[in-house]
């Protein structure tokens, strides 16, 4: 009998979610233990999704991340006549104009060796085949972003080596709008702004993408002009969080294609369908590309049409480092998001994701800033509570979105976002959410099926203490057959490996987690 699992019910978590942030005085950095992530090898090896999505007529721009030493160059096999190859960059660019699946081989080159991949570039009617992977302007800097800080992001996120794992997107948030100008009164940068098409060149001639924020309000959250006015020619006024009368979305939607804008964080609250519905048709004609992102809050009744209308959605509001809300009910903690996600497991899938929001790693800040408000401060997440929180993420194939300061990563927080073989649960191609499947004392286990057949395992210690724990009654709710497991954090197989038999220790609000690979 070929070995399977059975993943049971979906467990649906009922939570009273809080409204706002707390502060973050006297928080004491920790002592961050070494990173479990082996470091990457000089010889080359080729990272991220094994496929790529664009609609016909639409620029392809990908870039191929791969770790090792440089010099390095790039080749692929079976590249359709329209797309080009930098062989130094690994940037793959052109336009396809009609619909297929194009299957190609990457190449890596260096010094010291070479690595190949199988790769697909679908052109249909679907992109962001895999959750996006970025870094978004708001928990670092909130409303006092300027044209250089996003740049010097960027250049770290360069530098930093973030970008051969994967980490593609520059995102600024709230705070960039300036006036309506010109004969289609779309928005403008402002005063910090003073050239966007330069800078959205400057984020792709590093090989990364760019994205913006908008709101159809006619204000947005932290004061600035949104997508939407009392008047035709969008002369604004603080009016505050309400729809006007005449909406921007098509002017706006083609001036930030002609920009070169790649994703678009759309934020208000309640989201309504109407007002997905005109922002997604407006961005479909602009003809480019543009993943677009709902924030906050989604409501669960219209989850169906979100996965029709945009490339993912906000299933919670915002997120703060804070492992439980404890006795203060408002703010929205990390366990209470990672815990509660199994119902919108179905609607998860190749272009269209479950957003629990942003990650809380690293150098971070707290959103409830004003225009000059800059501090940053150490997660207070602890390293186990970290590891649970970005292991969670990539099994709920999240869209995994940085805040924190690029141009400081502590190596604990470096090793934490480039475990390839963790990322690659996040960006598998299948697209499934996993869900709870069982408990053992205070341990919950969470599977993930992957497109190759194999299964991903999160091993989830809520309580305190660490707890020492066997599959047992996992292997007794469907488990069958035998099966070879490696520990991904670590990057190491797990010898004699009997899911009736082995017991692992889970740290106190930490995690194990398995590939598990049915025996042949």
């Amino acid at each position: 009998m070929k070995p399977h699992l059975t993943l049971g019910f979906l467990f649906i978590l009922a939570l009273t979610l809080p409204l706002q942030a707390g502060n973050v005085e006297k928080v004491i950095p920790q002592t961050l233990p070494a990173p479990l992530t082996p470091p990457a090898p000089p010889t080359p090896r080729i990272n991220g999704p094994s496929v790529f999505g664009v609609r016909p007529g639409s620029p392809v721009v990908y870039s191929i991340p791969a770790t090792g030493d440089r010099p390095m160059s790039f080749a692929a096999d079976g590249l359709p006549p329209s797309l080009s190859l930098d062989a130094n960059k690994g940037l793959i660019t052109g336009v396809l104009r009609e619909k297929g699946t194009f299957f190609l081989t990457l190449r890596a080159s260096n010094k010291l060796g070479s690595n190949e991949r199988k790769f697909q570039i679908i052109a249909g009617d679907r992109i962001a085949l895999t959750p996006a992977m970025g870094w978004s302007s708001w928990n670092c800097f909130a409303a006092s972003i300027s044209q250089e800080k996003i740049l010097r992001m960027a250049a770290a996120m360069v530098s930093s080596g973030l970008s051969q794992h994967g980490w593609t997107y520059i995102n600024l948030d709230d705070g960039w709008q300036g006036s309506r100008i010109g004969p289609n009164h779309s928005l403008a940068g402002n005063n910090n702004f003073p050239d966007m098409p330069g800078l959205v060149g400057s984020i792709h001639d590093l090989g990364l993408k760019a994205g913006i924020y908008s709101t159809p309000w006619e204000t947005s959250y932290a004061g600035f002009p949104g997508g939407s006015s009392e008047t035709v020619d969008g002369q604004w006024k603080k009016l505050g969080h309400r729809m006007g009368k005449v909406s921007f979305a098509e002017s706006d939607a083609k001036e930030w294609a002609l920009w070169g804008i790649d994703y678009l964080k759309y934020d208000w609250n309640p989201i309504d369908l109407e007002q997905t519905k005109l922002m997604s048709d407006a961005l479909h004609r602009s003809g480019r590309d543009i993943v677009f992102s709902l924030s906050n809050s989604a409501s669960f009744a219209d989850a169906a049409g979100y996965t029709q209308l945009a490339e993912s959605w906000r299933t919670t509001g915002d997120i703060y480092d804070v492992w439980d809300n404890g006795d203060q009910s408002w703010h929205y903690s990390v366990s209470e998001i990672a815990f509660s996600q199994d119902r919108w497991a179905p609607f998860a899938g190749p272009g269209h994701w479950n957003d629990p929001d942003m990650l809380v790693v690293g150098q971070v800040g707290v959103g409830n800033g004003g225009e000059g408000w800059t501090e940053t401060h150490p997660s207070r997440l602890t390293a186990d509570q970290q590891y649970t929180h970005f292991t969670m993420w990539c099994l709920l194939s999240a869209p995994l979105i940085l805040g924190c300061d690029l141009e400081n990563l502590d190596p604990f927080t470096k090793g934490l976002l480039t475990n390839d073989e963790v990322l690659a649960i996040d960006q598998d191609t299948l697209g499934k959410q996993a869900i709870r499947v069982g408990t053992n004392g205070t341990v919950d286990f969470y599977m993930k099926l992957l497109a190759d057949g194999t299964y991903a395992l999160g091993m989830f210690n809520r309580g305190d203490q660490p707890f020492r724990v066997g599959l047992a009654k996992l292997a007794g709710m469907g488990m069958a057959g035998r099966f070879e497991a490696r520990d991904l954090w670590r990057q190491q197989d797990i010898t004699d490996f009997n899911p009736r038999k082995s017991r692992f220790t889970i740290p106190g609000n930490g995690v194990v987690l398995l590939k598990l690979s049915p025996k042949k």
